[in-house]
């Protein structure tokens, strides 16, 4: 690969403002959020109108974009509410839209003309005659399938049009359904995944049991908690994202509106430092260990490449839910006085606990505890309570919302 390359842009979640805040801080190109209504998470918190305002207002003041998601199937009674959702996001100076449904679509163009629109992963694009056709409807971005593989993409990136962009997911949770249109979670708990209101069942635990065929074995491993036979694992492109770049990907997408602000800082700050180093590279580009070793600081499920390379060969853990938690977050920074940080505790440790400090736009590094004092500068053994304003002494200032973690055991 050529030095200095263009890399994609990278697209970040944000479930609420703070998070918003986060992605921005942390290396974000652009976040993608959802307003109260229409987003396919409504497990966040999402933004009301002030909100959204404000949270424009930071990212482009940062010379980040704001895309919105509205990319629910919506019925009847919702479909009547959409319209002034559409000219209010409009007003607030959205940068885009993301929407699958052809109604919603139809009105993105007639009362949010001012935002771009970008088809969702929901419409399960997989051909360059379906992606060309959304292109003929106005739509600047599709954002292709999660079931495509790099040859495929490259093939659609060459029998599209040139200024119709190309998104696709980099990073985070994998969905067993096509395209996340899933009707598990509405069989099975009235909560329709296609409105945003999954209950994940395929993450549960299940048991399977055949009592009236005879001499049909069905070989399905399980414990006393069952067995997980639909829980995929996650997917980190990490390694690859100069094949991403070969393939024509316009950006790049972290999955997460539904998870912390320290998965939202780690992901940004992980991929950020990623694409600059392959946009710095000269000749084969490898991703630096240090990104390696912070994708694993986030709770995750065994990581996977998806069907970027053909069918996915370790694309489900069966024995148990398959997080695995190896950091827990300490503290967050709040400030540097007279040689010490002040932060304010998040998990309990002890004096002489060894730290690792998130700080955006850095590599990680390590903070030692061999000093620790309270908000008052008395020299304490531990810090024990939520909250709590500690202060460790250190060679230099941290920035403000840099976030200290510790291994757990």
């Amino acid at each position: 690969m050529k030095n200095n390359i263009s890399v994609p842009e990278l697209l970040c979640p944000a479930g609420d403002l703070q998070r918003l805040k986060t992605a921005v801080d942390f290396g974000a190109d652009a976040v993608y959020i959802a307003g109260k209504e229409f987003g396919m998470r409504t497990a966040s918190a999402n933004f009301d109108e002030d909100d959204l305002k404000a949270g424009i207002e930071y990212a482009h003041g940062h010379g980040v974009k704001v895309h919105i998601t509205c990319n629910t199937i919506p019925h009847e009674d919702e479909i009547q509410r959409l319209p002034d959702f559409l000219k209010a996001i409009d007003r607030l100076g959205v940068d885009a839209i993301i929407a699958s449904d052809l109604g919603s679509i139809s009105l993105v163009k007639k009362y949010a003309p001012n935002c771009d629109l970008h088809i969702s992963v929901q419409s399960g694009t997989v051909n360059s005659l379906t992606a060309t056709e959304f292109y003929k409807m106005g739509a600047k971005r599709v954002v292709l399938a999660r079931e495509l593989s790099l040859e495929e993409i490259k093939k659609i990136r060459e029998n599209t049009p040139s200024e119709l962009e190309l998104e696709a997911f980099a990073h985070g949770a994998m969905c067993v359904s096509f395209s996340a249109r899933c009707l598990l979670s509405s069989y099975m708990t009235g909560r329709d995944a296609n409105r945003g209101d999954c209950a994940q069942p395929c993450r549960w635990s299940y048991s399977l049991m055949e009592k009236t065929r005879e001499n049909q074995f069905f070989d399905i491993t399980e414990d006393e908690k069952g067995t997980y036979i639909l829980n995929a694992n996650d997917m980190c492109m990490a390694e690859y994202l100069d094949k991403m770049v070969d393939a024509g990907i316009s950006s790049i997408k972290i999955e997460g509106r539904a998870k912390t602000e320290y998965y939202v800082a780690v992901t940004a700050n992980a991929y950020r430092g990623a694409l600059d180093s392959l946009k710095n590279s000269k000749g084969d580009w490898t991703l630096p260990n240090w990104v390696k070793e912070e994708l694993n600081t986030i709770s995750h499920r065994t990581y996977s490449t998806g069907f970027y390379f053909g069918r996915p060969e370790n694309a489900q853990t069966y024995k148990d839910a398959g997080y695995i938690r190896d950091y827990a977050l300490a503290g967050v920074v709040t400030g540097y006085e007279n040689g010490k940080i002040t932060a304010v505790l998040k998990n309990k440790f002890l004096s002489g606990t060894t730290l690792n400090c998130l700080e955006a736009g850095s590599v990680p590094f390590e903070v030692k505890t061999d000093l620790l004092y309270d908000e008052n500068d008395n020299l304490i053994e531990s810090a024990p309570h939520p909250m709590q304003i500690i202060k460790i002494p250190f060679e230099r200032a941290v920035k403000t919302g840099s976030m200290l973690r510790m291994k757990t055991e």
